[in-house]
């Protein structure tokens, strides 16, 4: 495992990220420790859309139900 600080791992990123997938690094400053590990995610990787992805709601919509309910609620009070 190595330990750097924060300035020199700004000042060599692809040096420290590379040496992460191979082992452990952690990045050290004045209230935290960083830890980076080898856990590698191919980028490559696309997500079909699935039958949840068309059943799904837009923000607006959502929002809308939303506030009918609040009025739903407060119309009963």
């Amino acid at each position: 495992m190595v330990t750097v600080s924060t300035k020199e791992f700004k000042t060599n990123q692809d040096k420290y990220l590379d040496m992460a997938v191979n082992s452990e690094v952690c990045i050290k400053d004045d209230k935290y420790i960083f830890h980076l590990t080898g856990n590698l995610i191919e980028p490559d990787i696309v997500f079909e859309a699935d039958d949840d992805f068309y059943r799904s709601i837009t923000l607006e919509e959502l929002l809308n139900g939303i506030y009918e309910d609040i009025d739903v609620f407060f119309a009963n009070k």
